[in-house]
């Protein structure tokens, strides 16, 4: 079927407007598709800048870009208003250096990271790969928030590659610059038992923060307060102090310089836990969770309420 003039020329003004566009399900920070979700790690492993449409939240759009590209699949990478294609080739371009040279990048790093496995790790990763059969090899991805996943994977020739006393380890692009310095172990205790990785290229975690201490940073100007409760219970209860909040959304706080030090704040602890986890993922590097809450707050500050 013939495509809407109307809807082409919509298409068309979103390719206009930008060099580069990718047709995706969701946003690159929530992919909602394991496949756009391939896609947005590969561009981002570029480091590149481009813009995206989320064809979840138009119908038309999410048809009428199949028909535009005579492509079926989504998620689409579009460069100067032509078609690239699907996730598939997206991420062979991006290893092959085809999609970083379409942009006019530099030629990729493929020097193989330095890795460490410990002798524990490794008698277990040898006897997996043993079990495997032939022609398997650990294979190491890490995303953009530095979550890592190993897995068996048939040897791919292409990839960045490294060898470890006999164990071959792969990675893609992005996740061979994000391993240097990783270190694989084997552990039975409190944390569990299993393979645990150890990745210094990793955003600091989330340090826990009395509201004494932040108390006394916010005198000092050193602390950005972060009160994620609603409008209607910080009613109930709020520091006195200067604070931010999420009523406009977290575009604003998101757009702070990544060294900015920022301390959530709640009712008791929870949520405030989940909203710095969030911002440290964005790569924040001094991230607080206050402790207790305002609740906690208050048996030390008798100006503030309790509920």
């Amino acid at each position: 079927m013939p495509l809407d003039p109307a809807l082409h020329q919509r298409i068309a003004s979103l390719l206009g407007a930008q060099r580069v566009v990718l047709f995706m399900k969701g946003m690159p920070s929530a992919p909602q598709c394991g496949f756009s979700a391939r896609a947005v790690a590969a561009l981002d492993g570029l480091g590149v800048d481009y813009a995206h449409v989320d064809v979840l939240a138009d119908a038309d759009i999410r048809e009428g870009i199949k028909s535009y590209g005579d492509w079926p699949t989504i998620p689409q990478l579009y460069i100067d208003g032509e078609l690239v294609g699907g996730s598939d080739i997206i991420e062979q371009m991006a290893q092959s250096g085809e999609l970083g040279a379409a942009l006019g990048l530099p030629p990729p790093d493929r020097t193989p990271p330095a890795l460490n496995i410990t002798p524990a790790a490794f008698g277990m990763l040898s006897q997996a790969l043993q079990d495997a059969g032939s022609g398997y090899t650990l294979r190491i991805d890490i995303d953009a928030r530095y979550n890592a996943k190993l897995q068996l994977a048939p040897v791919d020739d292409k990839a960045i590659a490294t060898e470890i006393d006999g164990i071959r380890v792969q990675f893609d692009l992005a996740s061979a610059r994000r391993a240097e310095g990783l270190s694989i172990d084997w552990v039975d205790d409190e944390r569990g038992r299993g393979l645990v990785i150890d990745n210094p290229n990793a955003p600091p975690p989330v340090r826990a923060l009395t509201p004494e201490a932040a108390a006394a940073q916010l005198a000092s100007g050193t602390l950005t307060l972060v009160d994620v409760r609603p409008a209607g219970e910080r009613a109930l209860a709020q520091v006195p102090a200067p604070f931010s909040t999420f009523d406009d959304g977290l575009a604003a706080l998101e757009g702070l310089p990544k060294h900015t030090p920022l301390a959530f704040l709640c009712h008791h602890g929870s949520r405030s836990a989940q909203a710095a986890e969030h911002f440290r993922q964005r790569g924040f590097a001094e991230v607080y969770n206050v402790v207790g809450g305002i609740d906690a707050w208050a048996q030390f500050d008798p100006a503030v309420a309790r509920y």
